[in-house]
């Protein structure tokens, strides 16, 4: 007859519980608001890939004001293209998604084929260059999130600036914050400026 395992305690005596294995969840991220809203869309295993998180996405969405009816937005390292399908949702005209890795664009065109967004146009490509073809003065948004140990900051946002329409936005994410001061040569400013947690949030317009 086999012995019963006694119950290991803890230092107050009570039996300690057994630790369960955590389950492997699939990484998501959800579409804030309209819509798409709560739709879930899938976030590959890919180093470095870093979708906006939640509370920054819902902070800026605030700053730009919910509807988008009629724009015209450039999200141009797409990656998830959360962002872009966030602004499609919210009534965007237009919505170019650039993104140079090959498995990322094959997830974006079947999120694209999923939510039925017309409006969004996928591209697979370099974020500057496709800036770079963009006409002057057509973009009402431009979202600029490029890899964070990459040296495409100032060149991303030299040709963000000449895209923009006026009255226009660029949003910026990356691992500092970006001063007036720095900014200036592009002929940007900060409007608007978040941190949360390692991410440095910024929505800037044309310089007066």
């Amino acid at each position: 007859m086999k012995e019963k395992t006694k119950a290991k305690v803890g230092p107050n005596g009570r039996p300690l519980r057994p630790v369960r294995a955590k389950l492997i969840q699939t990484h998501e991220v959800r579409i804030i608001g309209g819509q798409w809203k709560r739709t879930k869309l899938k976030v590959a295993d890919k180093p470095g890939l870093r979708p906006t998180p939640d509370r920054v996405r819902e902070t800026l969405f605030n700053w730009l004001g919910q509807d988008l009816t009629g724009w015209r937005c450039a999200d141009v390292f797409a990656g998830t293209g959360v962002l872009g399908f966030e602004a499609a949702s919210r009534g965007a005209l237009e919505v170019l998604l650039v993104e140079q890795d090959g498995t990322l664009v094959t997830q974006l065109d079947s999120t694209q084929a999923h939510l039925s967004a017309h409006a969004v146009r996928i591209v697979r490509g370099e974020g500057v260059a496709a800036l770079r073809h963009l006409a002057p003065a057509t973009q009402n948004v431009i979202f600029l999130d490029p890899p964070f140990a990459s040296a495409l900051y100032e060149p991303a946002l030299v040709a963000a600036a000449r895209a923009l329409a006026p009255g226009g936005f660029v949003y910026l994410e990356g691992p500092t914050k970006w001063t007036d001061e720095l900014l200036a040569p592009m002929g940007l400013v900060v409007h608007r400026y978040l941190k949360a947690g390692a991410v440095h949030a910024h929505l800037l317009l044309a310089a007066p």
